[in-house]
């Protein structure tokens, strides 16, 4: 079903971790990317005005990418953001010509169409008060990435507050991970897709800047 986890937590030991991997035991065929086990350099040094070659790893990853129907991102809510490592991540593989472009009008259109996704985000916070300030976490990953590169259909799911958390409330979660993942496997298997990897593959080809 070519279902790709990108793990975005740095510490192996993490809820986000363990969520990522009971996703995985649940859905039953996806591949797991922990970003903190890849090589490479988290800044875009020149921004996007020259061309900074993918890593051996980032290059695995984005073919991951384009073979996925699903993608879900793991990870902590930081700051109202996510951590460096996962922007970085991001940064650096959703080149533009490569994961989306601009029309001539100046408005943006996603080439990683056809294919659907999930945000699983823990947080110390409340889910009620994530909303309240703005969610920006979950907008951020959503909207303003995953949609922006032509994701649709992208489920969420926050676990929370994190601190303070009992055994009992973690494992429910993981359980709950894992229940999502098998539910999620059991609608790619009923969907025929519905996108093309065509156009994305094509534009790997050209000179992303």
């Amino acid at each position: 079903m070519n279902t790709l986890i990108i793990d975005g937590h740095p510490n192996p030991d993490s809820l986000c971790a363990a969520i990522a991997s009971a996703y995985a035991e649940g859905h039953g065929d996806a591949t797991v990317v922990a970003l903190r086990d890849l090589q490479f350099e988290p800044s875009l040094h020149f921004g996007y005005t020259r061309r900074q070659e993918l890593e051996p790893d980032l290059e695995r990853a984005w073919q991951l990418l384009l073979d996925a129907r699903h993608v879900v991102v793991v990870t902590p809510v930081w700051w109202g953001s996510v951590p460096t490592l996962l922007k970085g991540f991001f940064d650096r593989i959703l080149l533009p010509r490569r994961a989306y472009r601009i029309r001539k009008n100046g408005t943006p259109e996603g080439l990683l169409t056809g294919r659907t996704g999930r945000v699983i985000v823990t947080a110390d916070s409340p889910s009620w008060y994530l909303r309240l300030v703005g969610d920006t976490t979950v907008r951020h990953v959503r909207d303003r990435t995953l949609a922006f590169c032509g994701i649709k259909s992208v489920h969420t799911t926050r676990f929370g507050p994190v601190k303070n958390s009992t055994l009992e409330q973690r494992e429910g979660w993981l359980a709950k991970s894992a229940s999502l993942g098998q539910a999620d496997a059991a609608r790619l298997a009923r969907k025929r897709p519905t996108g093309s990897t065509t156009e994305a593959t094509a534009a790997e080809r050209v000179d992303a800047r």
